[in-house]
């Protein structure tokens, strides 16, 4: 066995996450059920302007300290700091209203007042919170996509953004202060590759499911926002840029499409179906 295939037998799953609204907390998985959009559950929610226009960290960076979680009979209970526990009854039905995120516009439900009430407290901006409608079909970018009906939930453009454990570590040796993989907001962290190994992979297959690695994720400001403060600064994107950047910015993570619905779960080998000699973007020099 060469070396390469002795390290590809050790990939495996470390963790596994969703964000339930679009933006806010995140919450660690055992077990991954993936659907049409990605995992279930992620990306199903979304705070909107009342004009219907997202909202996210990079204009609300206090969204970082919103803590969802699905409770047991499929209420969605809400905390942050500051403000009382919101526990929303999810309405998957009702007449939908249109909602934008980036160049897409999705038929989406709207969870009522209260619960808008709430979120337009605590961030001090009217804002709507707001569902994707259950038979809405948001594509993602046909340019990057495998098949004529891969879809995405209110997640920026891809069902799936996995990171290895090594890419991390290789950053951190390069920051004074060491950050962890939530500040890069992953649903699939794999472990016992080499750093940036990744950027190489094409077809990948996870428990029962195959996924394509379709895009690099090229890094907007949220990697700068601490997500237990709330607080912004310049790291990590300052760093990566001076060995990452490529002609759509730094780039960190890989964008993932799947192919079959199915499960994954945390411990998972990582086989890897099909590689490339070179990774997926290509790296700017510094002059």
């Amino acid at each position: 066995m060469s070396n390469t295939e002795e390290r590809a037998s050790l990939f495996t799953v470390a963790a596994l996450n969703i964000y339930p609204i679009k933006s806010c907390g995140g919450i660690a998985l055992d077990v991954g059920e993936i659907g049409l959009r990605g995992f279930r559950n992620d990306r199903a929610f979304m705070l909107v302007t009342p004009q219907g226009r997202f909202i996210t960290q990079r204009e609300q960076p206090r969204m970082a300290l919103i803590r969802p979680t699905i409770s047991r009979d499929g209420s969605l209970l809400i905390k942050t700091p500051g403000m009382p526990e919101f526990t929303l009854t999810i309405k998957d039905t009702g007449a939908p209203g249109q909602v934008v995120v980036w160049k897409s516009t999705c038929d989406a439900i709207d969870q009522g007042d209260e619960v808008a009430e709430w979120f337009s407290s605590y961030l001090g901006i009217p804002c709507r919170l707001v569902a994707m409608e259950r038979e809405h079909e948001r594509k993602v970018n046909p340019d990057f996509a495998i098949g004529a009906y891969d879809q995405v939930g209110f997640a920026d453009g891809y069902p799936f953004l996995l990171i290895s454990a090594a890419s991390l570590d290789d950053l951190n040796t390069r920051l004074s202060d060491p950050l962890p993989m939530n500040r890069f907001r992953p649903n699939i962290v794999v472990s016992g590759s080499a750093p940036y190994e990744e950027d190489t992979w094409r077809v990948i297959r996870i428990g029962e499911v195959v996924f394509h690695i379709v895009k690099p994720c090229a890094r907007c400001p949220i990697p700068t926002t601490n997500q237990e403060t709330a607080e912004r600064l310049k790291e990590p994107l300052k760093t990566l840029a001076t060995y990452r950047h490529a002609a759509r910015g730094v780039m960190f993570g890989q964008n993932l499409i799947h192919e079959q619905q199915g499960i994954i779960r945390v411990g998972d080998s990582v086989e890897v179906l099909e590689r490339a000699n070179t990774p997926n973007f290509t790296l700017r020099t510094k002059n």
